[in-house]
């Protein structure tokens, strides 16, 4: 659970400390959040402590990533802003997702997004799907189909465009 917590951290300044935590955690609701996020998600009973403030922190936030998601090292969430992600969903490392993002489900089978992954804002990710790695989404994009490997993709119905030209993850964790 610890080291989720300091690979996100590291996506946010390239460098893991405990003086960069605090200022983080106070400073950016995104970490905050997340924080939260990953110790609900452990086992035990500080996870059913974390669940009570996770669900002080959605309604203040209006961040509400559901515990139960599989999300992988390096969880960035920029700006701080609205983002749904449902329990079904799985999400690789290293993934940066914009504000007003949402990721649903009706039949509880969310998508699939692989590592290395850009989610502009206001993009809907809808029902079981995968984006493949290094993938980019659009701003307003709805994604109703794959995306393949290394592709930007954009409008509505998300459609792909172009192959990913530069990479825009930065501060990519690798696992230990």
């Amino acid at each position: 659970m610890f080291q989720y917590i300091k690979s996100d951290l590291y996506r946010y300044y390239g460098k893991v400390s405990i003086l960069l935590f605090f200022k983080c955690y106070f400073l950016n609701r995104g970490f905050n959040y997340t924080v939260w996020l990953r110790l609900a998600s452990s086992q035990g009973i500080l996870s059913k402590f974390a669940r009570l403030i996770l669900a002080r922190k959605t309604f203040k936030t209006g961040i509400d990533i559901n515990y139960k998601a599989k999300i992988g090292y390096g969880l960035y969430i920029g700006h701080g802003g609205p983002l749904i992600i449902n329990g079904s969903a799985t999400i690789g490392n290293n993934c940066n997702f914009s504000q007003f993002t949402t990721i649903g489900s009706l039949s509880n089978s969310a998508a699939i997004i692989e590592d290395n992954v850009y989610i502009g804002p206001q993009v809907c990710i809808l029902e079981n799907i995968r984006i493949g790695e290094g993938a980019m989404i659009g701003a307003g994009s709805i994604v109703t189909k794959n995306i393949e490997k290394n592709k930007v993709a954009v409008g509505n119905p998300a459609k792909v465009i172009k192959d990913v030209e530069i990479n825009v993850i930065n501060n990519k964790w690798m696992k230990c």
